[in-house]
């Protein structure tokens, strides 16, 4: 039995702590088993602008999510409804593949039930030469523990910092916990990473941690709780990435206020505050950014 196996066999990679046994086909919270299952990997271009550069950070999408957020824009791979199953061996090809089109980084989507398997994958794919930063895009829901697993192999920290009040994460994400496990997951990551490194000739980032927010309808006292806490506690040791490309799905429609956009006066009060108590550094986005532009077809692409 490999380290893989060992983790797969009792799964407590993330908060929700399943202890199913995925090595034998079981599926917890995450809809997944052991086996790997990716729905697109190709150039990516709609990340922050220190992340996808010119030509694009090579973005790997794993099927499966422990949140599954009522208003998921991925729904049809985080409700594990499509991906192709590979080896770790292939994903580790997927790398390289990825190197040679250009990307900047190899940026890891939704990866947390996958973190043996593609530790694995990191190894053989770097001894054959991946020498790109890797970029670790999670919503935040982790186990510092897992975590842990990716010291040495994880240059970027990319997590979502979603919400701060617990019941509005259950509500949302059946996740009322979610907000401790952010809290000790960033500071994790910002231990492991230290603070922000960027490239001062090509502009892109080559080591630390920026912290998404997605501004919600209805939501922007939460927000601002959010914004306090993460420029309170890391001031500019971490980037802030404040956005506003919330998009409406069919899933979501009647919930709370969740069936429209986030408008232009709700998002920059949250901009606005971050101004007030001096957030330098980071992301804001401009209007007219919701679209579903920014959801890419998952139909195996580079898989």
């Amino acid at each position: 039995m490999n380290g893989a196996d060992t983790y797969m066999s009792d799964c407590t990679l993330c908060p929700r702590r399943c202890h199913v046994n995925r090595q034998a086909g079981q599926t917890g919270y995450c809809r997944e088993t052991s086996k790997l299952a990716v729905a697109r990997a190709a150039l990516h271009m709609w990340e922050e602008t220190c992340i996808s550069g010119k030509n694009g950070s090579g973005a790997v999408f794993f099927s499966g999510c422990n949140m599954r957020c009522v208003f998921c824009q991925n729904y049809n791979i985080s409700g594990a409804k499509t991906g192709k199953l590979i080896s770790a061996e292939r994903l580790s090809e997927i790398f390289l593949e990825l190197k040679e089109q250009g990307a900047h980084n190899i940026n890891l989507v939704t990866p947390t039930h996958y973190v043996p398997q593609i530790a694995e994958a990191l190894d053989t794919a770097k001894r054959k030469g991946l020498n790109i930063p890797i970029v670790y895009n999670t919503s935040g829901y982790e186990c510092k523990e897992t975590l842990r697993m990716l010291e040495g192999y994880v240059d970027v920290y990319l997590p979502d910092f979603k919400y701060w009040d617990e019941e509005i994460a259950r509500r949302l994400s059946h996740a009322p916990d979610y907000t401790v496990h952010a809290k000790q997951a960033l500071e994790e990551m910002v231990r492991q990473t230290g603070g922000i490194e960027i490239d001062k000739k090509s502009g892109l980032i080559k080591r630390g941690v920026i912290v998404r927010h997605l501004v919600l309808p209805g939501h922007v006292k939460d927000s601002k709780e959010i914004i306090s806490y993460l420029h309170g506690t890391y001031g500019n040791q971490i980037m802030i990435s404040i956005m506003n490309q919330y998009t409406p799905m069919p899933q979501a429609e009647g919930l709370e206020q969740l069936g429209r956009r986030v408008t232009k006066k709700e998002y920059k009060k949250v901009v606005d505050h971050a101004l007030e108590i001096g957030v330098e550094n980071g992301y804001v986005q401009e209007g007219g950014t919701a679209s579903e532009s920014f959801i890419p077809e998952f139909d195996g692409e580079g898989v």
